[in-house]
């Protein structure tokens, strides 16, 4: 017990070497590991110290053996196929050995003292079973990254593109709070799995999620069980959103959809989960549309709305 590290940084990546060499320097270098030398006196662990464990999916771009040779300090899972995010995650949760565990993506930058402010509000916050810092994009701006709960009206208002075209409103900008500024920690209902702090004993993700929604799964049933989710205001992390799905777009959507389904179909009974797969048929016809408007009025010159267009019809075309 005496040996048991404060905190257990699990990472899950696929095909994202580059951003993973960045994320993993950002953990070891001397700033994101200050509070290992400055926890306050009134901390029971005076010298905070910290696991890295990465699980690699089978990554095709040699992240694995960067990872082997660039940062031997850290644990190393390679996977022989892709597993999922959430079972990626419960591979490092089932080995992590920290009081706490952050799950953290690949594309992750830690800004200075981010980790020490995350385990401070944890330590300070003996209700907190959960906690999410603060998500910038790598230009400054603010990353929505605290949710309320998944609900019907939120799919409905996503999939109509009304919660983009208000999102200072809270009636359809609600769920990723984007009518806020963002800037004082608060309860929420959930956080992002891209940055997510758990307080031991760990609870799982379900493996029944390949790939998003996994975390909405995760924070509810904390939730449920009883426990407090925080949004840290003040623990800032650089995030590259989407790093490993930008090349496969229409396969992102298609696992967020059904993630939703899934989800819906798990808590809240079957015909909420048909209701949701017809919004997000609707949503991916209402850009469908948009794309070939696009390719209408620039008689088909702008490749851009031709994408748009073709990925959006894979969505909608997809099979359940």
């Amino acid at each position: 017990m005496t040996n048991r590290p404060d905190l257990s940084i699990i990472i899950v990546c696929y095909n994202t070497r580059d951003l993973l060499r960045a994320c993993l320097e950002s953990l070891l270098s001397a700033e994101a590991h200050a509070f290992a030398e400055n926890a306050p006196p009134s901390q029971a662990h005076a010298t905070p110290t910290v696991e890295i464990i990465v699980v690699d999916n089978a990554s095709s771009d040699g992240s694995s053996s960067m990872v082997a040779e660039c940062f031997p300090q850290v644990k190393l899972i390679a996977n022989p196929d892709n597993r999922g995010f959430g079972a990626a995650c419960n591979q490092g949760l089932q080995r992590a050995q920290g009081r706490y565990a952050l799950i953290l993506n690949a594309d992750i930058r830690a800004e200075a003292d981010a980790l020490q402010r995350l385990v401070a509000f944890m330590d300070a916050h003996p209700d907190a079973a959960a906690c999410g810092g603060q998500l910038r994009y790598p230009d400054g701006r603010i990353q929505p990254s605290c949710a309320r709960e998944l609900t019907l009206w939120w799919v409905f208002c996503e999939q109509s593109m009304l919660a983009k075209l208000f999102p200072r409103t809270r009636l359809f900008g609600g769920y990723w709070r984007t009518y806020w500024d963002f800037s004082s920690t608060i309860e929420t209902e959930q956080v992002m799995g891209a940055c997510m702090m758990l307080r031991r004993p760990f609870p799982l993700f379900d493996e029944s999620y390949f790939l998003y929604c996994e975390d909405t799964d995760l924070c509810y049933r904390i939730r449920q069980l009883g426990g407090k989710i925080y949004y840290v205001h003040n623990a800032v992390f650089v995030h590259h959103l989407g790093a490993s799905g930008e090349p496969q777009r229409a396969a992102m959507v298609i696992y967020y959809n059904r993630g939703k389904e899934r989800y819906f179909r798990k808590f809240h009974g079957a015909w909420q989960a048909r209701v949701c797969r017809w919004l997000n048929k609707l949503g991916a016809l209402l850009r469908v549309g948009i794309g070939v408007s696009g390719i209408l009025l620039t008689l088909g010159r702008n490749p851009r709305a031709r994408q748009y267009a073709r990925t959006f019809w894979q969505v909608l075309t997809a099979s359940k």
